[in-house]
């Protein structure tokens, strides 16, 4: 295999990574795993489930390092493998369950919460899929292109999930005139 080397003649952080430098994995990485937690929470719900599921992205990633093809962006790699972690999370007989025992315990929202409550219920009215191109697009900033890599579609597939989610989402939150 051909070794990316800087213009100082030393290796790039993806090849030290991959002959199993630690450090140079941690400073790949390092930088997206509060963007991953967020993204894990916005899919599961759960701090705990989210940051359990981040960490095992983060093993994943460590193991399938070999797989990030020289060039291509870590962060949507990275987020692809988050979004797929949790996925599985949210597959798991106990997540079911563990979710059904969470409404019960939720308390009522002060007056004052009330639009981010609309905002989450119309969120929660989308689909999985839509939700995640929204989340990476606008809430991590993410450009289309790499929201694309993340979902593993084409930007243009991206574009229109994102259209088509923020097409749905407003007459949900428009206010009605009384």
């Amino acid at each position: 295999m051909a070794q990316a080397v800087t213009a100082g003649g030393e290796l790039s952080l993806r090849e030290q990574a991959l002959t199993g430098d630690e450090a140079a994995f941690e400073a790949l990485i390092g930088p997206l795993v509060e963007p991953a937690l967020r993204l894990a929470h916005s899919m599961l719900g759960d701090r705990w489930e989210a940051e359990d599921a981040t960490q095992e992205a983060i093993m994943r990633a460590w193991r399938k390092l070999g797989q990030l093809r020289p060039g291509m962006p870590v962060r949507p790699w990275f987020l692809a493998i988050v979004i797929n972690q949790c996925r599985n999370t949210r597959r798991t007989r106990w997540f079911k369950t563990a979710r059904i025992a969470d409404v019960f315990q939720r308390p009522r929202p002060d007056q004052s919460d009330i639009e981010r409550v609309d905002l989450a219920r119309a969120l929660a009215r989308l689909p999985n899929q839509d939700r995640q191109a929204l989340f990476l697009h606008f809430y991590l900033d993410l450009p289309v292109e790499e929201v694309a890599l993340a979902l593993g579609i084409s930007p243009s597939a991206a574009k229109g999930r994102i259209y088509r989610a923020c097409h749905r989402l407003r007459p949900d939150l428009l206010e009605e005139d009384k």
